[in-house]
């Protein structure tokens, strides 16, 4: 038996007596597939010896669809006021006409990352749904992730799509983009290129891309060197450190693969200084194609990401969650832009 609850019982009082969250309580009452058999039945049961009854007019409320799907952006390190990579911003447009096109409206919020970004966006009626942007160190935000998930909130994020990972993601084939791009600098001749990108599972989208210069590498029979490969986060001032101080370390390379145009832009900087010419001395890509990649001086190389079409996916791809559709993880192809950076005029 339960402890007697003065006055009149609440979904609180169930979540707390069952263990679970409020929402989760909410969802096993209206039988939402969200809550497993298991979950539902103790929920159940503890509401009948309360005898907790439905307020069909608040839960209808609370129902209703609010026609709204939240685009979270999250902070990334930039030189202006914006903390907000570059990349996502040309997302935004094509996210915006897909939202249009389904009659649903656009809220857009900026999260910092050490704040609580979790909040149940659905339960207080503000989205249907959530779009994320960017989530920092991966093994930090994946409890995160897997919050979202129990707690049955509809959201598909922009990443890397990797097998177990919580919920549905929408990325780039990061593995081939990487290997593609390692492929060109070996036929411009290339055959010491760094690489500029943590290489770990911390950030599996720059890791995808290390690994698909691994494998471009081993294809002519050479390993990858620990010695060429240096840590960086996607802005310029760490693709400047980074370059600056592959350069320090003293060894040869004739190319740097840069896991971001960002990177790519600070390395530029760094060789810049050091009267290197790019790419005579050292050929220099990117990995995103932003649209300053065209403008730097040389223009850089780098592997495109359908911006455009992954907006259009991402939206979709939400919808047929908040409408009970089945939805899968899903990879978007990838293709070279090349210019100045990385062969001879």
């Amino acid at each position: 038996m339960t402890a007697p609850i003065k006055g009149k019982a609440t979904s609180l009082d169930i979540a707390h007596l069952a263990g679970v969250s409020q929402p989760t309580v909410s969802r096993a009452l209206r039988g939402s597939p969200m809550v497993n058999e298991e979950t539902r039945k103790r929920i159940q049961a503890i509401a009948e010896q309360l005898n907790y009854k439905v307020d069909k007019n608040a839960s209808n409320l609370r129902r209703q669809h609010s026609g709204t799907i939240a685009l979270l952006f999250f902070e990334d390190p930039t030189p202006d006021d914006s903390q907000i990579n570059p990349f996502f911003l040309s997302m935004l447009g094509s996210i915006t006409r897909a939202c249009a096109l389904q009659s649903y409206d656009l809220l857009i919020s900026f999260q910092q990352l050490s704040t609580n970004w979790q909040a149940d966006y659905e339960d207080s009626n503000k989205a249907d749904g959530l779009i994320l942007l960017g989530y920092g160190d991966y093994l930090q935000a994946q409890s995160r992730l897997e919050q979202l998930v129990q707690q049955g909130t509809h959201f598909v994020r922009w990443g890397a799509v990797l097998p177990g990972q919580p919920g549905v993601s929408i990325g780039c084939d990061n593995y081939q983009g990487g290997r593609d791009i390692t492929v060109h600098l070996l036929e411009q001749g290339r055959r010491q290129i760094a690489f500029l990108g943590d290489a770990s599972n911390h950030y599996p989208e720059f890791f995808e891309r290390y690994r698909g210069y691994e494998a471009a590498l081993q294809g002519i029979g050479q390993a990858a060197q620990p010695s060429l490969q240096v840590d960086a986060i996607t802005s310029e001032q760490s693709g400047y450190e980074a370059a600056m101080e592959l350069l320090q370390r003293k060894v040869g390379f004739d190319a740097i693969f840069a896991a971001s145009d960002l990177i790519a832009i600070g390395a530029l900087k760094a060789l810049h200084e050091q009267g290197l010419r790019v790419p005579a001395d050292v050929a220099v890509v990117g990995f995103d194609d932003i649209p300053l990649a065209s403008f730097v001086n040389p223009g850089l190389s780098t592997v495109q990401q359908d911006t455009k079409l992954a907006g259009t996916i991402l939206v979709e791809s939400l919808l047929k969650l908040i409408n009970g559709e089945p939805v899968e993880s899903r990879t978007i192809p990838v293709k070279l832009a090349l210019r100045g950076s990385s062969r001879a005029a």
